[in-house]
């Protein structure tokens, strides 16, 4: 019979620690939440208080401002075509690296694995340069390659690890069967990467969804704008319009917090079943 362990005191002192940290990383959303619904004037006096009155208005005018329908447009295509071109990409590119071991794809992996490391800031000029060469500034699609080609490494790697915990003998029989290497790949392996594949999807989807740096060195035109770039608009050289900034930020990052909440069960699962093996 297994035995029930006591609820002592050094548990007691765990879970108060963890509450206390907890709500320490919540304080930056109060702060948010609160100052969004204050007059500019509220908002500098006390920071930290509570509204004196409730400033709904504020949201109304940054929805106008940063034309935050377009803004959101923008975001969604941007951030759902790019991480489908990652995941999809990625996933086939692990697989075949995997499965066949050669010293070329064993290079291209390390490849991969070595370009994670370098700063972004350090080929920002080059970046600038070549998709202005190819005519790639100033348009989603090229900022949709662009982020293909930042994202594809880490994604590569994720998959690798969890293709090699992907028993070959389930592949042989398959191929046994009749399927032909592209069947045997959709219809057996790729519903087996389910858990990697969310995993990539949230990772890339906050990373992009909250992307400024990118964006503002490859969109130059209004109607081009992401949600990060819009919100932007409220911080000029003399001014800072903390009244509106705030509840742009709120509307732009509800969206990916929800979607977030609803996925995040996949992280852990997914990260834990491709480090099983390799």
């Amino acid at each position: 019979m297994e035995s029930v362990k006591k609820y002592g005191r050094r548990t007691f002192v765990t879970e108060a620690v963890m509450i206390i940290v907890g709500l320490i990383f919540l304080v930056p959303f109060y702060f948010l939440l609160v100052n969004s619904v204050k007059s500019f004037g509220d908002l500098l006096s006390n920071a930290a208080s509570w509204p004196a009155a409730f400033e709904w208005s504020n949201y109304q005018r940054a929805w106008e401002i940063t034309k935050f329908p377009q803004a959101f447009s923008n975001s969604f295509i941007i951030t759902a075509a790019s991480i489908l071109l990652i995941a999809l990409l990625s996933a086939m590119a692990a697989y075949r690296m995997v499965r066949r071991n050669t010293r070329f794809n064993k290079a291209l992996f390390m490849i991969f694995v070595a370009a994670m490391v370098i700063p972004f800031q350090s080929i920002m000029i080059p970046l600038v340069k070549v998709t202005g060469m190819i005519h790639l500034t100033d348009s989603i699609g090229g900022l949709i390659i662009c982020y293909l080609g930042f994202g594809a490494p880490l994604s590569i790697f994720l998959f690798h690890g969890f293709v090699k915990s992907v028993p070959v003998e389930i592949e042989e029989a398959a191929v046994v069967d009749g399927c032909s290497p592209y069947a045997v790949f959709w219809r057996v392996v790729f519903p087996l990467l389910k858990p990697m594949f969310v995993t990539v999807v949230i990772l890339n989807s906050l990373w992009i969804w909250n992307d400024y740096l990118l964006p503002s060195l490859m969109l130059q035109s209004a109607e081009h704008r992401t949600i990060p770039l819009a919100t932007y608009a409220f911080f000029g050289q003399y001014t800072k319009q903390w009244d509106l900034a705030l509840p742009a930020l709120v509307l732009g990052v509800a969206p990916i917090v929800a979607f977030f909440l609803a996925m995040q069960k996949y992280i852990i699962e997914g990260i834990t079943a491709g480090s099983v093996k390799g």
